[in-house]
């Protein structure tokens, strides 16, 4: 099984972070504890394809025990205020992040930690998003080989037909998955 290989930057950040946060060094405003369930979140989206930064304030706000506000986040992983803006918004879109009323006026947020509850939000959000392109997608990817000939014409028609089917089981299996994640 082939795995992705971070790039030696984000290798040299990761350490950079965690020895900072080691020695409680305070540029990175991130203890031992925060900085490792921080990357544990950050290799997670590498894998699923998610921005570093939205891992980021996820991992902060699933370890901290108490609600953050964006002011907050974006000083702790020392993110842009826009850049921790989008993140908050993508994380309460998929279900991750919540808004908690507190004493003060300035929002605050706290990490949704219900597995199924996740997983079922990006699953229905991710994947209903990519099937609902892809029958036209695929009408167009067979206009364009009708004019190939010989076998570099049946090769991808027949691989069309393989995506076809693809899409179709997609399509089928999402809404059992959707149900047995109980997010239906």
């Amino acid at each position: 099984m082939l795995r992705p290989v971070a790039s030696a930057h984000s290798q040299a950040n990761a350490k950079l972070m965690v020895a900072r946060a080691q020695t409680n060094h305070p540029a990175s405003g991130l203890t031992p504890v925060e900085t490792e369930v921080i990357q544990l979140f950050v290799q997670f989206s590498r894998a699923v394809g998610q921005p570093r930064s939205y891992a980021e304030l996820y991992g902060l706000l699933f370890i901290s025990h108490q609600p953050l506000t964006l002011d907050d986040l974006a000083a702790r992983l020392h993110l842009s205020k826009g850049s921790a803006s989008q993140g908050l918004k993508y994380l309460r879109e998929l279900g991750a992040v919540r808004e908690v009323a507190t004493a003060t006026r300035r929002t605050h947020y706290e990490a949704v930690a219900e597995l199924r509850h996740l997983a079922g939000s990006f699953l229905r959000q991710q994947l209903t998003e990519h099937l609902s392109d892809s029958p036209s997608r695929l009408e167009r990817i067979s206009a364009h080989a009708q004019p190939l000939t010989g076998a570099a014409r049946t090769h991808t028609l027949a691989r069309v037909k393989l995506l076809q089917s693809w899409e179709k089981n997609g399509r089928r299996v999402l809404p059992f998955l959707l149900k047995l994640l109980g997010s239906q």
